[in-house]
């Protein structure tokens, strides 16, 4: 009788074991806990941003132009997004992040925007051009006083961050799984994650600007800082595989731009910006 209470006895711990190390297998999903795994994307935006005083500095000149309206330069669903070779030309979005526990992440990334002054505008103009006569830009010369000017035919000014205005930043982020509130078991195939998060960075444009007739720069340049917050969903698949939409907003202020091929030439702005997202993008761990 004792061997066989003893036997009984082994058998019950063993299953127990099994059960409880199949509860285990059953319950820690891949896709249950993210400490210590690395992620990447790409993708694209759509970008609004609010009206901006730009204040151009220079020998012979300095002016204001108030309440600059612009615009960004979309490309839409393009096969440049993925063609290695023109991948600047769209507006687009990198991330590359790791995540410190199972709920917060950080990355850094860059949001190549694109930023266009909107030519067919009238704005008001603040300051004085007193260039040669012998420059190009004379025929502006004068002294202006919330003057309204005429923007349209470009001799003027053209004004843009287009290649682009570079966003480089880190971000902090907090991630939580909400696929239960959509009906979703905890499964490695389907999970939907709430994120939000902050960054901060600094502003490295690649500025294009025509302005009274001066030869333009159009170089790389670091140019001011920004600051950010986001909100959005983010759909992963089958373990490694996911889809995140974002609306992101924040404040850029770029106080050193050039705008010409002489260093003394400047340009100063800030303004608030508004970005939607779509990013494609794997997480795994190394």
């Amino acid at each position: 009788m004792k061997k066989l209470f003893y036997a009984a006895l082994v058998a019950m711990i063993f299953s127990n074991s099994l059960s409880a190390q199949e509860e285990i297998k059953v319950q820690d999903k891949y896709t249950a806990h993210n400490k210590g795994k690395f992620f990447i994307s790409w993708g694209g935006n759509r970008d609004s941003y609010t009206k901006s005083d730009v204040t151009f500095k220079g020998d012979g000149y300095n002016f204001t132009v108030k309440n600059m309206v612009s615009h960004d330069k979309p490309k839409g669903w393009h096969i440049d997004y993925i063609n290695p070779t023109r991948m600047t030309i769209p507006q687009t979005n990198f991330r590359l992040g790791y995540f410190i526990n199972d709920h917060y992440s950080v990355t850094v990334g860059v949001d190549h925007m694109k930023y266009v002054m909107t030519q067919n505008q009238t704005a008001n103009v603040t300051g004085e051009i007193n260039l040669s006569l012998t420059e190009t830009g004379s025929i502006h010369n004068g002294t202006y006083n919330n003057t309204p000017v005429d923007f349209t035919d470009g001799t003027f000014l053209k004004y843009e961050h287009t290649d682009g205005l570079n966003y480089v930043h880190a971000e902090v982020s907090r991630f939580d799984d909400i696929s239960s509130l959509f009906g979703l078991p905890n499964t490695d195939k389907v999970q939907i994650n709430l994120t939000e998060g902050f960054g901060f960075g600094f502003l490295y444009p690649r500025t294009n600007t025509t302005l009274l007739g001066k030869e333009r720069h159009d170089d790389f340049h670091t140019s001011g800082y920004g600051t950010s917050i986001k909100a959005g969903l983010n759909f992963t698949f089958f373990k490694h595989f996911y889809v995140q939409t974002e609306l992101k907003g924040g404040y850029i202020n770029m106080q050193d731009i050039r705008t010409t091929q002489s260093t003394s030439d400047k340009a100063a702005q800030d303004f608030f910006f508004f970005q939607r997202i779509i990013a494609f993008g794997g997480i795994f761990k190394i």
